[in-house]
C-alpha cells in the first residue's frame, strides 16, 4: 500500500507543477485589455477628429479662395471680381441649383449664386468645395466684400459654427 500512496502522491505532485492558466485569470487579464480600449477609444474620440479635420480643410479652402480673389485683385489693378458685393453669396454655379440661405449664410432673399470658378480659374487648379455638404456646383462657402474692400469668405456648414477669414 505505501507504493500505491506514492505513486498517488507523484500523480498529484505531477499535476500541481504543470503550467496554465485558470479561467478566472484569463477573464480577468481580458477584462483589463478591454477596460483600456474603452479608455483609449473614449480619449481620442475619433468623431471629434474628423470633424476637426474637416474644419481645418474648410480653413484652408477659405485662405485658398482669400488668395486668389486679391491675387485677381492686385492683377486687374484693384478691382475685385465681379458680382462681390456687400451682400454675403454663395460661391456655386447657379445652373447647377446653388441653394442660399443654409446654414445662416448667404442673403436669403437673393436669388444669385455667385459663380467665380471661370473668373478665378488661372489662380485655382479648381474651385474648393465644403468636404461635408459641399460639391462643385454648391461649394457651401459664401463671399462678400464691405465697402473698404475686405472681402471676407464664409464656411458656413463648419462643424462647431461658421468659419470666416477676411482680408
Amino acid at each position: 500500500m505505501a507504493a500505491r500512496k506514492r505513486d498517488n502522491n507523484f500523480i498529484f505532485s505531477m499535476k500541481k507543477n504543470t503550467q496554465a492558466f485558470t479561467l478566472v485569470e484569463l477573464l480577468l487579464v481580458i477584462g483589463i485589455i478591454a477596460t483600456l480600449a474603452v479608455v483609449a477609444f473614449v480619449a481620442l474620440n475619433p468623431a471629434k477628429r474628423f470633424a476637426d479635420a474637416r474644419d481645418a480643410r474648410r480653413v484652408s479652402d477659405l485662405e485658398t479662395i482669400l488668395s486668389a480673389v486679391h491675387q485677381y485683385t492686385i492683377d486687374n489693378k484693384g478691382m475685385l471680381p465681379d458680382g462681390i458685393t456687400a451682400s454675403q453669396l454663395m460661391i456655386g454655379d447657379a445652373n447647377g441649383g446653388c441653394e442660399l440661405g443654409f446654414g445662416g449664410c448667404g442673403d436669403p432673399g437673393s436669388s444669385v449664386c455667385l459663380h467665380l470658378s471661370d473668373t478665378l480659374n488661372h489662380y485655382l487648379k479648381a474651385m474648393p468645395y465644403d468636404p461635408g455638404k459641399g460639391n462643385p456646383t454648391q461649394t457651401h462657402y459664401a463671399i462678400q466684400a464691405d465697402s473698404n474692400g475686405i472681402v471676407t469668405v464664409t464656411a458656413c456648414d463648419a462643424e462647431g459654427g461658421q468659419i470666416s477669414t477676411s482680408r
